[in-house]
């Protein structure tokens, strides 16, 4: 069977319910552009650059690791994408698909991407923190954030299947979602992978890859993606992983966010795991230097102070104790909400 192109529209496609081919989508995005709501503009710039004359699509990445860029991904690769998640995930033509995100980001992006190529049933929402609120479709697949999925727990159970990605999902949500009936998983990736590359069930402690993807560590043990049919030449991450085989690795935390605290190097992530029942506000590990230490291990809250019981750090080991505890009132955030941890420090000290 011939890959489907770029220039494709499935004749299964649907978007809120209407059947529609390539000139159809251009004429509504004109429309969603002119007389839309505000997160319908996004959807009607994306369909009319996805239908140019261009085979790339700009995009920006997150700015997690720095100041956000403007890359190129190639069109042809975005449809690649679409295929391995249709493969992975057994999505077939006419499946109901919940779109719930923001189609300014590559995860919104590649969830039209998807309804175009696999001729999917897609019912694009408000990306809201409650995208279930007032709905009683159901639906076979559909993706989220963390937040999204926090705030519609009690609804979950009308998608069958729902990933999850953009942000690490926590362990004390992680046992909420094990209640659940619904097949959930939790993604990686990145703007730069064009989405998720690798997924694992919640409650599963490896991810596995894509079709078309195999996985490696350099010398620093962070993970490096090798992904032909999506990527150029491998991409080298800052994420610490235990790599098992070429398809399958265990997520540690980001090397950049490693404290080294008296010799001892310390993941943020794993100590944040162990914190996460025990805090009810957004919070994150962090450092600050230490003429005795080095770095010595900084615990950042959001909100006003309050007394935090001394039991909340009972789990952790000797070298994982907070010496410091910082109250912030507000974290800093990329434009796609994941926490800003150094310049949220630095607006307080």
């Amino acid at each position: 069977m011939n890959t489907p192109t770029y220039h494709n529209v499935h004749n299964r496609f649907k978007l809120n319910g209407f059947q529609l081919d390539k000139e159809d989508l251009c004429r509504i995005a004109y429309s969603f552009i002119k007389e839309g709501e505000a997160f319908e503009r996004p959807v009607g710039m994306f369909i009319l650059d996805w239908f140019d004359q261009n085979d790339y699509i700009e995009m920006t990445t997150s700015g997690t690791t720095g100041a956000p860029k403007k890359i190129k991904i190639e069109k042809q690769a975005m449809v690649n994408s679409a295929l391995s998640t249709g493969n992975f995930f057994g999505l077939e033509p006419g499946n109901r698909v919940l779109h719930c995100l923001p189609a300014q980001y590559v995860a919104g992006k590649m969830m039209l991407v998807r309804g175009f190529i696999l001729g999917l049933d897609i019912d694009f929402v408000e990306p809201t923190s409650t995208p279930l609120e007032r709905n009683d479709q159901t639906y076979d697949f559909g993706a989220m954030v963390p937040l999204q999925v926090q705030h519609s727990l009690d609804k979950l159970p009308k998608i069958k299947k729902l990933i999850i990605g953009g942000a690490k999902v926590s362990s004390s949500l992680a046992q909420e979602l094990l209640e659940i009936p619904t097949e959930i998983y939790e993604t990686y990736g990145m703007t730069e992978t064009i989405t998720h590359i690798a997924a694992k069930k919640v409650g599963e402690e490896a991810f596995k890859t894509l079709p078309n993807v195999t996985v490696s560590e350099d010398e620093r043990h962070c993970l490096v993606i090798t992904a032909p049919n999506i990527l150029q030449e491998p991409i080298t991450t800052n994420v610490a992983v235990n790599v098992l085989n070429e398809n399958e690795f265990i997520w540690l935390g980001r090397i950049d966010n490693v404290i080294n605290s008296g010799g001892v190097k310390l993941f943020p992530e794993q100590i944040e795991e162990k914190l996460s029942h025990k805090i009810d506000r957004r919070f994150f590990i962090a450092s600050q230097e230490s003429p005795e230490l080095g770095e010595k291990l900084v615990l950042a809250v959001e909100g006003d102070p309050y007394i935090i019981d001394e039991h909340a750090f009972g789990d952790l080991g000797k070298y994982e104790r907070p010496k410091v505890v910082l109250f912030i009132p507000k974290f800093l955030e990329t434009p796609t909400g994941k926490v800003l941890r150094k310049e949220s420090l630095e607006s307080v000290e």
